[in-house]
């Protein structure tokens, strides 16, 4: 007996979680390849990730808004079917310039369907269930950022454009599927603005996400320095050594999403904030690699329970607008997650104990102090 439909479509949402940081990150492992298809140094064709990402971020302060106005379900649609065209000129590029902008357009298209998969799956569960339902949604995204680079990697042995015929398909895919309908008609409810998007709620929890991602999960850069400079490891086991916080993402987030559904979603934060912290402050203690591993692959914990935890706190805040205030909060993630690496190199140069400290005092008094306060609809169990 196939699927019911309603089932399909849900099961498609965590499908696309798993699409979007999967796309962003396809091009990490194919640097040279590319490089060598456009005649472009591999530093060069790093752009190919700023390209994405950059675009993905800023359009997601407006996306969210923009698709409810539009409608969830025809949004989607469409951002998987602009995706799909997207790659396709990905894969017929003539020019470096044109590849980085077909790369633009896949990050634009994935703005318009990550905030708003988000808010049609709180509206597709029940309230009391959301924090589970948002940590498979978390898993997948952890599994997509993590294999991003060994799917790209290993279509790269034979033709980069491989994994951009995969991307291709899937998102057509997931187009044909759709999302589960919205629970309300579209004619009986209100055009929601900006404006709603952007209550000091929102904002708040917005620093939170920009923290909580940039000073922990966004943080494999400093492990990494830290791992070559203090061990002298190389490239390789430096980079298998990283896996370890997107594994345990991907290994933890169901039962954090449980967590969350019990103890409360702001509490969730406040744990991860502080436990994220002390590890930090571990990492930049620890005299030899495999507890620098260890601390790092236990970092992946506290880190989900921030980014499910902000994610529930904005969805079951019961505002008029789901889509557009998760959506702002995650363009507030990835610029907090674009930040760490320009500000946080200076402070570990000067003093590579500082450079985990900072971070680590900044989740440990900042994330606290600027959580929202729980609302009627939100309250703590």
């Amino acid at each position: 007996m196939s699927a019911p439909p309603g089932a399909v479509r849900r099961a498609g949402l965590y499908a696309g979680a798993y699409l979007g940081p999967f796309g962003g990150g396809i091009s990490v492992a194919m640097l040279p390849e590319l490089g060598g298809t456009f005649g472009v140094l591999p530093g060069t064709a790093s752009a190919s990730l700023t390209a994405y990402l950059l675009p993905f971020a800023a359009v997601m302060l407006v996306s969210g808004t923009l698709g409810e106005r539009w409608g969830r379900s025809r949004t989607v649609v469409a951002g998987y079917l602009v995706y799909a065209a997207a790659t396709a000129a990905c894969l017929l590029a003539p020019t470096w310039e044109a590849f980085l902008l077909a790369r633009a357009g896949q990050g634009v298209a994935n703005a318009f369907t990550t905030p708003l998969l988000l808010a049609a799956l709180a509206g597709a569960v029940e309230p009391a269930r959301l924090g589970r339902a948002l940590g498979w949604f978390g898993s997948l995204q952890s599994a997509g950022q993590t294999s991003a680079p060994l799917v790209g990697g290993l279509a790269a042995e034979v033709d980069w454009r491989l994994a951009f015929v995969v991307l291709g398909v899937v998102a057509l895919a997931l187009a044909a599927i759709g999302v589960p309908a919205e629970g309300h008609p579209a004619g009986g409810r209100s055009r929601p603005t900006l404006r709603s998007a952007w209550r000091p709620e929102t904002l708040r929890a917005g620093i939170v996400a920009a923290i909580g991602f940039g000073c922990l999960g966004g943080l494999g850069f400093l492990v990494a320095l830290r791992l070559q400079d203090a061990f002298a490891l190389d490239s390789g086991p430096r980079g298998l050594a990283l896996t370890g916080l997107g594994i345990a993402g991907v290994l933890t987030a169901r039962l954090i999403g449980g967590e969350v559904d019990r103890l409360g979603a702001r509490r969730c934060v406040v744990v991860g904030a502080l436990s994220g912290a002390v590890l930090l402050v571990g990492i930049g203690l620890a005299p030899a690699v495999w507890l620098v591993v260890v601390l790092w692959a236990l970092a992946g914990v506290p880190s989900q329970l921030i980014l499910v935890g902000v994610n529930a706190l904005v969805l079951g805040s019961g505002g008029g607008n789901a889509g557009g205030s998760v959506s702002v909060v995650q363009a507030l993630r990835f610029a907090g997650s674009s930040a760490t690496p320009v500000a946080i190199p200076p402070i570990y140069h000067a003093d590579p104990l500082l450079g985990f400290l900072v971070p680590a005092a900044l989740l440990a008094v900042v994330v606290p102090v600027a959580l929202p306060r729980a609302t009627p609809a939100s309250r703590e169990p």
